[in-house]
């Protein structure tokens, strides 16, 4: 398998919900997808889109004080993380982390760089970016990931 990159040019909230609302159409049970980026570039954006995209309904908030927040009733459950507040990533063992990354629904896990070593190798990553030259809405959302191919889940 090789690693393939995309790079999506967002102009503002609604285009990124509807780009990780078509990512997570394609979400197979198992898949990890890493969040990066500053404080304000819309990774909790990306992921109310994401949920929307599995058939969630419920409203998706940044988990930032409870670390993980379990979101069924979708095709697939969502378990997002937000490790932003996570000192050392063996607290994540607290959560059950091992249970949800090998688990039957898609994590989704912000400020994922923070716990990196204890990432699968596996997984897909996505970069959220601002550049105030091309506007205060822009956003470079750039993902990276093991190609699947033709295979289905």
């Amino acid at each position: 398998m090789k690693d393939k990159e995309i790079v999506f040019d967002s102009l503002g909230m609604n285009m990124t919900r509807e780009f990780a609302r078509k990512m997570a159409e394609k979400a197979c049970a198992g898949d990890v997808i890493c969040l990066t980026g500053d404080l304000g570039t819309g990774k909790t954006v990306f992921a109310q889109g994401f949920a929307e995209g599995l058939g969630i309904t419920e409203y998706v908030n940044s988990p930032t004080f409870t670390i993980m927040q379990v979101y069924e009733g979708g095709r697939l459950p969502m378990y997002h993380f937000d490790v932003y507040r996570v000192e050392d990533p063996s607290e994540m063992e607290e959560t059950g982390f091992d249970d949800y990354i090998f688990g039957d629904g898609v994590c989704l896990i912000e400020w994922a760089e923070l716990i990196n070593e204890i990432l699968p190798g596996n997984r897909t990553e996505v970069t959220i970016e601002k550049d105030p030259v091309k506007g205060f809405d822009y956003r470079k959302i750039t993902v990276k990931g093991a190609e699947r191919g033709e295979a289905k889940c």
